[in-house]
């Protein structure tokens, strides 16, 4: 059985606040006697939780937004996965992105996945190189994108898993794209 995680005080206030305002969907299955409110406790500056400022028309931080690889579910065979980070799995088919720009690098990419599942190949090298840190301390724009591009169609359908290369393939400049049988 899964344990359950507890709220926090803050997140247990804004349960509150959000369930007082809705209404049930059916009238037979409220409790009898008279409803007890109760008094929210007060909100001290240090509990407050204020997003970023966000202005319409800006992009967020791709930061904000995305997941890290290392933290991604691990979705294949955790025998091939172990295998894969250890650099034991020789890749199939690799492709280098080196020098494109991201949208020639998008296009070949795609290409070259869904050309690479065709023939039925599993495990693919894609090289990315480690790019420049930018003064946000952002890497490069292959090596940041390469894993959100993975994750829209039409890659999603036939992306069973992405890591980081093992050092013998590119280490941190270069992906493992596991695809799933055809």
């Amino acid at each position: 059985m899964s344990r359950r995680r507890r709220l926090s005080p803050e997140e247990q206030e804004l349960w509150k606040r959000i369930a007082r305002t809705t209404n049930p969907m059916q009238k037979s299955r409220l409790p009898k006697g008279p409803a007890k409110t109760p008094v929210p406790a007060p909100v001290t500056q240090e509990s407050r939780y204020s997003p970023p400022e966000f202005k319409i028309g800006e992009k967020a931080p791709a930061t904000a937004t995305r997941i890290p690889i290392s933290a991604s579910p691990v979705n294949m065979d955790r025998k091939a996965y172990t295998k894969l980070k250890r650099g034991k799995s020789a890749p199939e088919a690799r492709i280098d992105l080196h020098g494109m720009t991201a949208t020639a690098a998008h296009t070949a990419l795609t290409a070259f996945l869904l050309r690479a599942y065709g023939e039925q190949k599993r495990l693919v090298l894609v090289i990315t190189g480690k790019g420049r840190q930018d003064e946000a301390g952002r890497v490069g724009v292959l090596r940041r994108e390469v894993p959100h591009w993975l994750e829209q169609p039409p890659l999603r359908q036939i992306v069973l898993q992405v890591t980081q290369a093992h050092q013998r393939h590119g280490g941190s400049g270069a992906f493992y794209v596991y695809l799933r049988r055809g």
